[in-house]
């Protein structure tokens, strides 16, 4: 059986805690600049139709009396790495999937800590008593339905899906509570007759699989009850990314630039410090009606160079025509490998400019940023002088 907790609106939840003046109050956490949007809201700001990633000037139109809390991420990361520590005296076998959720597998824990169900309210309890906070957890053979069940009771719930209990689940199971099934592949399966995973069953393979694409296979076993995905005790990191709302929206280029100048850097470090070298390099941008636009390129040689980072996102960002104002850019690097992977090498110098010479100076620049922060040295953009 596996066990996924999750922590009820953590942000908020933390917030309210930490100042019971603003407990039972709706509160949301996020910048009340006129351009943040809302990183967490309270289950009393959720009743005014307030959600993650809204708007921060809407949240206040549904609910005037609105409380705004500036993040805290330090204090959440505090709190989150207790509730792990918690959670890793009772099975060896944790993947934290983010700060406020995390799988637990309970296979072979049995003598010490009872049965599944019981150890899900023992751990309930000693985390509401060491962090005065609430989480929900979803018990179930199948990794997929643990997640759906942590969200069914919430908040401060707890649901059981036994084996005996699976087989009907599934087949009346909403294909929209499914993870991966987002607005379009529910519009696609509605048009197919597919409202539940049952209906998965009464379509061809190979129809669901034409439709689809590989999504189809993973459909067809999830309504067969087949979750091949296990709980990892150290999930492998598949990307790191940095993304920045814009004080202002904007289709000035050079502007645009700076920001990207900026997040490179930032990427690289995370590269370099955790050792990893990136194949792919992404740029997303939204503009100024919250469309979300992403780019990427695959590099023939992998990389953690901040310079070469930046140069295929201006790259991406140069070919993309921008109709609207941006008020949203961030970029991001993926298919990630070891830097201590062998790998071969260039036959001919790199075209963006001398590699080995940019190595240094990250490394050189990575170490000033740790002895004395990260704004006492930064890139800057060349520019062309005028005649």
């Amino acid at each position: 059986m596996i066990l996924h907790i999750d922590m009820d609106a953590f942000f908020a939840s933390v917030e309210q805690r930490d100042r019971p003046e603003l407990k039972g109050k709706p509160l949301v956490v996020g910048s009340d600049s006129g351009r943040g949007v809302v990183a967490a809201a309270s289950y009393e700001a959720r009743r005014y139709g307030i959600y993650s990633a809204m708007p921060i000037f809407m949240a206040k139109q549904r609910c005037p009396d609105l409380i705004i809390v500036s993040s805290r991420k330090e204090r959440y990361g505090e709190i989150s790495q207790s509730v792990m520590t918690i959670l890793r005296c009772y099975s060896p076998v944790v993947n934290q999937v983010s700060i406020d959720e995390a799988y637990l597998d309970a296979a072979g824990c049995g003598r010490l800590f009872g049965k599944p169900e019981v150890m899900a309210r023992t751990i309930k309890s000693r985390i509401m008593k060491q962090t005065n906070l609430t989480c929900s957890i979803g018990v179930a053979p199948l990794k997929f339905l643990s997640k759906i069940a942590s969200d069914m009771q919430k908040p401060d719930g707890l649901t059981v899906i036994s084996e005996d209990m699976v087989s009907d689940f599934i087949t009346n199971l909403a294909v929209e509570k499914v993870q991966g099934v987002g607005k379009t592949a529910f519009k696609q399966l509605s048009r197919m007759g597919i409202a539940t995973l049952g209906d998965v069953k009464k379509i061809k393979s190979t129809v669901l699989v034409d439709r689809m694409g590989k999504f189809g296979y993973r459909l067809m076993d999830l309504a067969n009850g087949r979750d091949a995905s296990r709980v990892a005790a150290h999930a492998p990191t598949k990307s790191i990314s940095t993304e920045k709302t814009l004080n202002t929206d904007t289709k000035n280029r050079e502007h645009l630039k700076q920001y990207l100048l900026v997040q490179s850097q930032e990427v690289g470090r995370q590269l370099r410090r955790q050792g990893f070298l990136a194949r792919t390099i992404t740029l997303k941008l939204k503009d100024k009606d919250f469309k979300q636009i992403t780019r990427s390129v695959t590099l023939d040689h992998p990389t953690q160079s901040s310079q070469t980072l930046y140069l295929k996102a201006d790259e991406l960002l140069s070919s993309r025509h921008l109709a609207k104002a941006i008020r949203l850019i961030g970029v991001g690097a993926s298919a990630l490998i070891s830097d201590a992977t062998p790998r071969q090498r260039e036959l001919f110098e790199n075209t963006d400019g001398d590699t080995k010479s940019w190595e240094k100076v990250d490394q050189a620049v990575d170490k000033i940023a740790e002895r004395f922060g990260r704004l006492a040295v930064y890139r800057g953009i060349p520019t062309t002088p005028k005649k």
